[in-house]
C-alpha cells in the first residue's frame, strides 16, 4: 500500500513509517518544510537501504491508500481543511491524544474525542482512530516487553477498520478492532492516563498498552 504520512518528520511520523516500511509499505512524508521531509525521507533510507520512502508535497495524498495524520490536536482539524479535496474519500488515521500537559485533562468538549472532532469537520473522509495508544520508540522496534504491539482500531467504517487493521497486521502488530468511532473518546484517555505515568518509569516512552487473555 501507499502510506502518506502528514507530520512524518516528527518522532511519530518517523515511528509508523518505520512500521509501514517494515511491512513493505511505500511511504510518502508530507511535510510543510519540503526540505525537512527530505531530509527525514533521506535519513531513514541510509538507516534502512532499498526502503521506499520519498517526500512529497501535499498532492501526493491523492494516490494514498491511508493517510496518517501525524500531527498533534488540534492541528489535525486544520490539516484536514488544508487539504479537504485531497483527503476526500480516504482512510484517514488519527493518531491524536488531546490533553493539557499541566493537568494531563483532556482539552475536548465533554462527550466527543479528537477523531470525532476530525470526522465531523472533514465528514467526507473515513477517520480511524489508531496508534495512539503507541509511543515513538516502541513503534520503532515494533514491540514492548517481548512483545509485539496491539494497535486499537476505532472507526464507524467498518471497511477502512479492516484495512487498518490489515495494514497494522502487515507491519508485525497486533490490530484490536473497538468498533465505532466513539470508542475513540475511550482510547485516548487511556493514552493520556498512560501518558502521565511515564515520568515515574525508569525507561519512558518504551511502556504499552496490551490486553492479554
Amino acid at each position: 500500500m501507499q502510506i502518506s504520512i502528514v507530520g512524518g518528520s516528527g518522532r511519530m511520523g518517523r515511528g509508523i513509517a518505520a512500521r509501514a516500511l517494515a511491512g513493505q509499505h511505500a511511504v510518502q512524508i508530507i511535510d510543510r518544510d519540503r526540505d525537512r521531509g527530505a531530509k527525514t525521507a533521506a535519513q531513514i533510507r541510509d538507516q534502512q537501504p532499498g526502503a521506499d520512502i520519498q517526500a512529497g508535497e501535499a498532492e501526493a495524498i491523492a494516490s494514498a491508500d491511508i493517510v496518517v495524520l501525524a500531527v498533534p490536536y488540534p492541528a489535525t482539524t486544520q490539516v484536514a481543511a488544508r487539504y479537504a479535496s485531497l483527503l476526500d474519500g480516504k482512510v484517514v488515521i488519527d493518531i491524536a491524544n488531546p490533553f493539557d500537559r499541566a493537568t494531563f485533562d483532556p482539552t475536548t468538549s465533554p462527550g466527543t474525542s479528537a477523531a470525532e472532532e476530525l470526522a465531523a469537520r472533514a465528514p467526507r473522509t473515513r477517520v480511524v482512530k489508531a496508534f495512539n495508544t503507541t509511543f515513538p520508540p516502541c513503534l520503532m522496534s515494533g514491540g514492548a516487553g517481548g512483545q509485539p504491539l496491539d494497535v486499537f482500531i476505532a472507526s464507524d467504517d467498518a471497511q477502512a477498520r479492516k484495512i487498518v487493521a490489515d495494514f497494522a497486521a502487515s507491519c508485525g502488530l497486533n490490530p484490536v478492532d473497538v468498533g465505532p468511532l466513539r470508542r475513540a473518546r475511550a482510547l485516548e484517555a487511556f493514552q493520556i492516563l498512560h501518558i502521565s505515568l511515564q515520568r515515574e518509569m525508569a525507561s519512558p516512552l518504551h511502556s504499552a498498552i496490551k490486553i492479554l487473555t
